[in-house]
């Protein structure tokens, strides 16, 4: 049976990293602070609103809410967001995307300030981590995998990675990410020819295909080690990833499990990315 690489152990280490920083932004009269944007009541924003939420209390982070209507007008949009990009108080925002489809997205993303953009969401934060510089933060969902990965010790030099994705979201961003930490990169994708043979020949799978089970026991081979990214519903209505767990965990080496895996540990990232930015902030004055 697979080990598995669950989120909690990973939080726990790096929740005691962001109380360290807070609590000395604190004794300087800095409380970092989360701005969270929404539009519309997804549910699957709220739950994440709520999990960013809890976790920022838990870890004396603040957060305010500018929540708008789902037939919202553009220009109220891009107001609110020159708001909290003005707000000295607001170190991060967590902009909720898709956005409803009367609205221009990628004009309204690029308007946030590149500083305090914590999900790496604008074009220049995405430049970013293409390029290997710090202009704004990584996405937190790829930044959750590296962070599971390191948290583990599985090192990533010279290892054949796979990654079942190709968004801008997930897949794209956490293969730039391997590669910096030395990792041979493959991109699968819908038009792949043959995929379960390439996933087959990875150490590492990154699985981010948003479609359940996609994944199967015929994709994977002993010592692989798995990170599904993947958070779905099945016909039962329970949460599972985008990998077939009850056949991988019979064949690999180690497993992040959907949920207690990758999930938990992206809030995580979210809030580590907010104190960063108000410690960056603070060096500037």
């Amino acid at each position: 049976m697979a080990k598995l690489l669950l989120g909690k152990e990973v939080n726990a280490s790096l929740n005691e990293e962001i109380k360290e920083k807070v609590a000395k932004l604190k004794q300087e009269g800095v409380t970092p602070k989360l701005g969270i944007i929404r539009i519309g009541e997804r549910e699957d924003d709220l739950s994440y609103e709520r999990g960013a939420t809890k976790r920022c209390e838990t870890l004396g982070v603040a957060c305010e809410k500018f929540v708008l209507p789902a037939d919202v007008e553009e220009a109220q949009v891009l107001e609110t967001i020159e708001k909290v990009n003005k707000d000295e108080e607001i170190h991060g925002v967590l902009l909720f995307r898709p956005l409803p489809k009367h609205l221009n997205e990628d004009k309204i993303i690029n308007t946030l300030a590149v500083e305090k953009d914590v999900d790496g969401i604008t074009d220049l934060s995405m430049a970013g981590v293409f390029m290997g510089k710090e202009m704004g933060y990584a996405p937190c969902t790829p930044s959750a995998c590296i962070e599971v990965l390191d948290h583990y010790g599985i090192d990533c030099t010279g290892k054949k990675v796979v990654v079942v994705g190709r968004s801008l979201v997930v897949g794209k961003p956490v293969a730039m990410m391997l590669v910096k930490k030395n990792a041979t990169v493959t991109i699968c994708h819908t038009r792949t020819v043959d995929m379960s043979s390439v996933v087959k020949e990875a150490d590492i799978v990154v699985v981010a295909a948003g479609k359940a089970g996609v994944v199967d026991g015929s994709y994977l081979r002993e010592g692989q080690v798995v990170l599904d990214v993947g958070i779905n519903v099945n016909e039962e209505g329970k949460l599972c990833g985008d990998v077939n767990f009850e056949e991988a965990e019979k064949i690999v080496e180690a497993i992040t499990p959907v949920p207690r895996g990758i999930g938990g540990v992206t809030t995580s990232v979210l809030v580590s990315h907010v104190v960063d930015a108000a410690i960056a902030k603070k060096n500037q004055k």
